[in-house]
């Protein structure tokens, strides 16, 4: 991401992720093909959903992100792709997923090897 855009948990600054993808899921109600075969769609809304990735992270950092993260809706502040600009709206998260990096004392700085997760939109 570029220097003039960031990711922002709870008013919180995030460290920079490696990939970040935008997804617009559509929220349908009842949807049928008629005896035409075409097809009747009842959509309810749209959410955003956005799945991020991290590269190596320290235990402070990892930290730092998934303790923001930790309650059952939180604000998260993005780029949006519909909207071209900086956006806040209340998500969930996902299943968090984080390998560990090594066992090694030496490498105390850089435990983890990265982190990953979907939110979506509440």
């Amino acid at each position: 991401m570029s220097a003039n855009y960031y990711l922002a948990f709870n008013g919180a600054t995030m460290p920079t992720p490696r990939t970040y993808s935008w997804v617009m899921q559509d929220i349908d109600g009842k949807t049928t093909r008629n005896a035409a075969g075409t097809m009747v769609r009842d959509r309810i809304t749209s959410k955003r959903k956005l799945t991020i990735e991290w590269g190596p992270l320290s235990n402070i950092q990892i930290s730092q992100i998934l303790q923001a993260i930790a309650d059952p809706f939180f604000k998260a502040t993005y780029l949006d792709a519909q909207t071209g600009s900086m956006t806040t709206k209340t998500f969930y998260v996902g299943d968090r997923t984080s390998p560990a990096y090594s066992w090694n004392e030496k490498f105390q700085n850089y435990a983890w090897s990265g982190l990953s997760f979907d939110i979506i939109e509440q």
